[in-house]
């Protein structure tokens, strides 16, 4: 259209940016291993990653940006299997069976990230609500709840599910013998807010 900026197509991404920002997931994933979300600082991470701080700024913006990213790279496989994957996670399955295979592979992620979730959700406050991954979880619950039960609030109960991924409480709940109990139990919650007692789990 006349006096519309033509779009620019993205370059990729250099090497040795690839590279840094790699080390820099990696240093941060280390911090939150070794002393949870309160280790994890910026300055912190450049040195443990062997770059300048300058460069984790202009990369990640801040602290809560960068909790963000790594959650962002945890899902990414789960972003990529709800829009193009098989079903019943991708496209094709009734609502119920996608609703669990998605909330089977998102509790896993929740289970072996309960430190990364809680220092997301402290650093993030109330912005976590904006945050790329969270948005996309919110958006694909919501559709589901709506596909299944149109005369329920999908968003509101897509949110309600969605609060009680909380690293806190998946540890508090989890047994050294049942490492699946939060994501059986979420998924259960789910079942029962449909209405759908013929599903039930399978981990």
């Amino acid at each position: 259209m006349p006096g519309q900026r033509p779009e620019r197509p993205e370059r990729p991404e250099r090497a040795d940016a690839a590279r840094n920002r790699g080390a820099v997931l990696r240093a941060a994933e280390q911090l939150l291993a070794e002393g949870g979300g309160d280790h994890v600082s910026l300055d912190r991470v450049a040195a443990l990653a062997g770059v300048g701080k300058g460069t984790v700024f202009r990369r990640f913006g801040s602290r809560a940006g960068l909790l963000q990213a790594l959650l962002e790279e945890r899902s990414s496989a789960l972003r990529a299997a709800i829009a193009d994957g098989p079903p019943p996670l991708g496209p094709g399955a009734p609502a119920p069976e996608r609703m669990l295979a998605f909330l089977d592979r998102l509790g896993a992620i929740a289970e072996g990230n309960a430190a990364l979730l809680s220092a997301h959700d402290a650093a993030c406050a109330d912005e976590r609500y904006d945050d790329p991954s969270y948005r996309l979880w919110h958006g694909h619950l919501a559709a589901l709840f709506a596909d299944e039960r149109p005369d329920l609030d999908a968003a509101f109960l897509a949110h309600t599910l969605l609060a009680v991924f909380d690293g806190a409480l998946i540890r508090h709940i989890t047994p050294p013998g049942d490492p699946r109990r939060f994501t059986r139990s979420v998924q259960r919650t789910a079942m029962a807010l449909l209405g759908r007692d013929d599903f039930s789990p399978d981990v």
